[in-house]
């Protein structure tokens, strides 16, 4: 089963190449899809300048257009039969790629959500806020979409390629991550989660969402619930 992998960028100097390299290293990566989403750190410069094998394809915006936005733009490539959401900024570990993509293997998922609640995997320490509101929004979809998800806001989003062209995805910020699991939910996909590591950043590191991206969370379950 074929592996692509779409990661957004938005001034990830620091990390960019580095992780680009882990990706790469997973044999069951067919392609790497990366969108510079108009970054002003000279994320797009390296970008530019670096030599990547013939697996990797990067694309850009001229302006920073949000998550979604990005993630859109790299979706429309998509080859491989299965695709999974990869953040630049090393909280993700891809050496995980071959425990998500296992259910879809089986032939028992069509979604697979890696969740960092569950299960003994490593974790850094990260901030309590963000811990209770993801425990928030998570049981708040629960409720209108009965289902027993533990952890919507993960970057770890593993989804069958027929599927995600299935699903028209609208939003261009950090919604993204709640619009997806509304519209897989309303599709009746079948979802698994598996435990996977997390080491979260702090503001200092680079870390982007804060308190109001929790609202507009909330907002667009409660909106994809009732409208496509």
């Amino acid at each position: 089963m074929k592996l692509s992998v779409v990661l957004p960028a938005y001034n990830e100097k620091e990390t960019i190449l580095g992780i680009i390299e882990r990706v790469l290293k997973e044999e069951i990566v067919c392609e790497l899809i990366v969108v510079d989403d108009g970054s002003n750190d000279g994320t797009g410069d390296i970008l530019k300048k670096a030599e990547f094998d013939s697996r990797v394809k990067v694309l850009f915006h001229n302006r920073n257009m949000g998550k979604g936005a990005a993630l859109r733009t790299a979706f429309k490539e998509v080859k491989g039969d299965v695709a999974i959401v990869q953040d630049a900024d090393l909280e993700y570990d891809p050496r995980e790629y071959k425990e998500l993509i296992r259910p879809i293997e089986n032939g028992e998922a069509d979604v697979v959500y890696g969740t960092r609640l569950t299960g003994s995997k490593p974790q850094r320490a990260y901030l309590f806020w963000h811990k209770l509101g993801n425990n928030f929004i998570t049981f708040f979809a629960g409720l209108l979409y009965n289902t027993t998800l533990t952890d919507i806001e993960t970057g770890y989003k593993m989804i069958r390629t027929p599927l995600l062209r299935d699903i028209n995805i609208k939003s261009n910020g950090f919604n993204f991550e709640p619009e997806f699991t509304a519209k897989v939910l309303k599709k009746r996909a079948r979802v698994y989660e598996v435990p996977i590591s997390y080491y979260g950043r702090t503001y200092s590191e680079g870390k982007k969402i804060f308190w109001w991206h929790g609202f507009e969370a909330l907002w667009t379950l409660i909106k994809y619930r009732f409208i496509d």
